[in-house]
């Protein structure tokens, strides 16, 4: 089962429609079991049930997730895979000590992939969709795996199955989800 993670400002709000439901639609449509929560109520419960999670994206002006980074502090030894898609990167980064930067980009951005890794195999170039603001400044735990010609787009833990995009793959890549979830797969006992 994969925990979602609503990031938005609160839970049931608008943004989730837009975030959150097209990751749940891609689960749905390639028979994968998630449980969705906002921030705010991700639990043990919920947290030791998971075999993955995804942290979902916000609308561009909605930070708040970021005036709470203890809430993400369980990522630090979730050790099972983990996928930040855009807000979800920087809360990601965040909970290992990253910080951001600014970097606004809207629309389509090609991001050329750095580093072999199995979340883009077989893909050196690919367009993607972004909506951000702000870009992370890479923590000494994670590697670059993708950029574009403004920022990094891509990150991977280095020991701990965590990625974070962001760009956003529910959009143009749907291939990077079922990856994701491919991943998942090999990892569950």
């Amino acid at each position: 089962m994969i925990l979602v993670v609503d990031l938005s400002c609160r839970d049931g709000s608008l943004s989730r429609d837009e975030f959150v439901a097209p990751v749940e639609r891609l689960l749905c449509r390639n028979g994968v079991a998630f449980t969705t929560r906002h921030y705010t109520a991700v639990g043990a419960p919920e947290i030791e049930s998971a075999d993955a999670a995804i942290l979902c994206g916000t609308a561009l002006m909605d930070t708040g997730y970021m005036e709470h980074p203890e809430l993400f502090r369980w990522l630090l030894s979730f050790e099972r895979q983990v996928l930040g898609i855009s807000s979800g990167m920087l809360a990601l980064a965040a909970a290992f000590g990253g910080s951001t930067e600014p970097c606004r980009e809207i629309g389509m951005t090609d991001v050329n992939v750095l580093a072999p890794d199995p979340l883009f195999f077989g893909r050196e170039v690919f367009s993607a969709y972004a909506v951000h603001d702000y870009a992370v400044r890479v923590p000494g735990e994670f590697v670059a795996l993708a950029a574009s010609d403004r920022c990094v787009q891509a990150i991977r833990h280095r020991s701990l199955p965590l990625y974070g995009l962001l760009f956003h793959p529910e959009v143009r890549n749907e291939w990077i989800v079922e990856r994701f979830c491919e991943l998942v797969d090999r990892q569950s006992p």
